[in-house]
């Protein structure tokens, strides 16, 4: 009887770790977009690319998922590349090559169908602060030219860039910085 009953609670615990499957980024498919007020003049924008990053995701129980994604720092593209080349100087980021841009997950509040809260820890510039991602799971089915399932999520966040070091000319040029972010994720062979 003690066996049965070791069984059934070693299957359980086995169904239970093992239900969130694990998803790989698609860097080609991935982007995160940023644009702050210039001055008041216009909206500035820019991106970052060149994503690593997994998904642990939990269909059944969503608020049990994880992500951490990681991005260079001079992955960033501006349109100009005087402004980018500001941007990686002392004022700023005075990036090396290597230094990283990292989010990782420490919580998750499912607040819809397709929508929830991801609360985490954004890295940049050395600092390290908490933010909140309002994400939407935009599809999860099989990719239609891969043959595997596949993930897509949108999420927008707002950052002071002050809070990051990285505050020169504020507030002239706005201290806000709006985030749009867009990945796709691959499950992991």
């Amino acid at each position: 009887m003690k066996s049965i009953a070791l069984a059934a609670a070693l299957a359980l615990t086995s169904t239970t770790a093992f239900a969130a499957d694990t998803y790989t980024l698609d860097a080609s498919h991935s982007q995160v977009l940023f644009s702050y007020s210039h001055l008041g003049f216009s909206t500035t924008y820019g991106m970052f690319s060149g994503f690593e990053g997994e998904i642990s995701f939990d269909e059944a129980d969503p608020a049990a998922s994880t992500v951490s994604v990681s991005m260079p720092v001079n992955s960033m593209f501006t349109g100009w590349e005087q402004r980018t080349g500001h941007f990686m100087s002392p004022d700023f980021f005075g990036a090396e090559d290597g230094d990283m841009v990292t989010f990782t997950s420490t919580g998750i509040e499912v607040t819809g169908d397709t929508t929830a809260k991801i609360t985490g820890d954004l890295s940049m510039n050395d600092v390290t602060k908490s933010v909140v991602l309002d994400a939407q799971l935009n599809k999860s089915d099989t990719h239609p030219m891969e043959g595997k399932p596949w993930l897509g999520f949108d999420a927008t966040t707002t950052v002071l860039r002050s809070d990051f070091g990285l505050g020169a000319f504020a507030p002239a040029v706005s201290d806000e910085v709006e985030v749009k972010i867009s990945i796709e994720a691959k499950k992991a062979e």
